[in-house]
């Protein structure tokens, strides 16, 4: 069995008490892995190995910077044949899935490395005589990182690109369910170079997370996870006025108008459901149908859903692979009773073997439903009936989330208002509620987060706003 220990700020650690973690293959539910586990005391060290390491950092130009986020991406490329099986594994991802988080990576590290040079200010117009007024963009300091166990290579490395394209140095506490993930990224930027003390990744429960929300040093945290966690940080951040950027759950919608091409919009909401055993907070388990063809799409759904394989993550045909925890299983079928229970229909799934739950469909949800707005984290597909665009917007819309949403219709005009009405951070037309791209504003609203990520907004999160004067001759003052 692999051991693996933890980077602490350049050094590799066994922790100062030397505890370690069994990391489960949730395919086989049997421990692959031993890694070592940080402590409160070990965050200290991190973050003030962090804090003299910035030092210097935030001074480098833009060149340097660059070129290591340039070299990162390149020993990503070279080493994907050995990172995706441990993220399959890891995870219980399937193929497409692990190597999409590299390919990603990689395209983030050098979108992260393109903005270097554009950490810009600007000048601004003054009515004073004389005096020059403009902004310029300073890097925070420490941030720290808070990475989910869904696809955890990725929304790691997404962030740590930027922190450090932005001058700052960078903490990242990875879930416990997929702790190599973080441990990876911490060899390949080791291996490209990165200064010591610039990146730790310490792995942990869930008191690493809170000791780096509550620690005086660390000016921002990133988080990716549940929204009741997340909520719990931004209490926390507030109490020292920590900058955070928090994306969190979404019981996203996509939209199916009549006059959509049925066959495409099928094959768009069979993806943006099952896509990684619709573990993703982005899926589209609420999928509102106009009634007109309701019976239709919800034959043509069912019938693609059940020809899905659930099985073996390692298998290239595989779609539907294991939860990352079997309990999740419970949770699921006591939504689905509820559901059956006040009226809706189970027309496939609904059952499950370990941590492997079926493709599930169920037709004729309605808001009252806990499983209307409640989010499942699993496979399970909601179908609910519009009359109209109208009612399905007011659908859509009748939520506490607002992360990503999808309409599937060839009008125009129907497209834009639809966009223009709809509650959400992202709203895609004829595509998934399942996008992003390493240089978008990725984030949503209401609880589903509060900032983006990606590209320069990224760098405008994890950077700080100065305005400077300078006054050409003297002020005249009135006394």
């Amino acid at each position: 069995m692999d051991h693996y220990k933890f980077y602490l700020g350049g050094n590799w650690s066994e922790g100062i008490e030397g505890k370690v973690m069994k990391n489960l293959n949730p395919a086989t539910g049997l421990p692959f892995a031993l890694v070592h586990v940080a402590t409160d005391a070990d965050v200290d060290a991190a973050v003030s190995a962090a804090v003299s390491a910035g030092v210097q950092w935030r001074q480098t130009g833009p060149s340097l910077r660059e070129a290591l986020l340039l070299k990162v991406a390149d020993i990503m490329a070279r080493r994907q044949g050995e990172i995706i099986p441990l993220l399959i594994e890891e995870s219980g991802c399937n193929f497409g899935n692990a190597a999409y988080q590299v390919g990603y990576s990689i395209e983030s590290a050098r979108s992260a490395a393109g903005e270097c040079r554009r950490m810009c200010g600007e000048t601004i117009p003054s009515d004073v005589p004389g005096l020059l007024s403009y902004t310029v963009r300073e890097p925070l300091g420490v941030i720290a990182g808070i990475a989910p166990f869904n696809v955890p290579f990725v929304l790691a490395a997404n962030k740590i690109d930027k922190a450090i394209a932005a001058g700052n140095s960078f903490i990242l506490k990875p879930s416990e369910m997929t702790p190599i993930s973080g441990i990876l990224l911490a060899e390949i930027y080791e291996e490209a170079g990165l200064p010591a003390g610039l990146l730790s990744v310490l792995p942990g429960d869930g008191q690493i997370g809170i000791k780096l929300v509550q620690h005086t040093d660390v000016r921002m945290i990133t988080f990716t996870g549940s929204t009741g966690t997340g909520r719990k940080i931004a209490v926390a951040a507030a109490e020292n006025f920590k900058k955070t950027a928090i994306e969190m759950g979404g019981k996203c919608p996509l939209i199916v108008l009549a006059d959509c091409d049925l066959d495409y919009a099928v094959n768009t909401a069979i993806f943006s459901i099952f896509n990684h055993q619709g573990q993703v907070c982005m899926a589209s388990s609420r999928i509102i149908i106009e009634e007109a063809i309701y019976p239709q799409f919800c034959e043509a759904f069912t019938a693609r859903a059940v020809a899905l394989k659930v099985g073996d993550p390692t298998l290239p045909d595989t779609v539907i692979g294991p939860l990352i925890n079997p309990k999740q299983c419970d949770f699921i079928d006591s939504q689905l009773e509820e559901a059956i229970a006040e009226g809706a229909r189970l027309l496939s799934g609904g059952s499950h073997d370990g941590a492997f739950y079926e493709a599930t469909v169920v037709c004729d949800i309605t808001p009252t439903m806990r499983i209307f707005n409640e989010e499942s984290f699993g496979p399970v597909a909601c179908l609910v009936s519009a009359k109209d665009s109208a009612e399905a917007l007011t659908l859509a819309n009748a939520s506490c989330y607002g992360l990503s949403a999808a309409v599937m219709t060839k009008d125009v005009s129907t497209a834009m208002s639809m966009a223009r009405g709809l509650q959400y951070g992202m709203v895609h037309i004829n595509g998934s509620t399942i996008q992003c791209e390493p240089n978008v504003p990725f984030g949503g609203l209401k609880s589903s987060g509060v900032g983006r990520e990606g590209g320069h907004f990224s760098i405008d999160e994890m950077t700080e706003l100065k305005w400077v004067t300078i006054q050409e001759g003297q002020s005249s003052y009135p006394f």
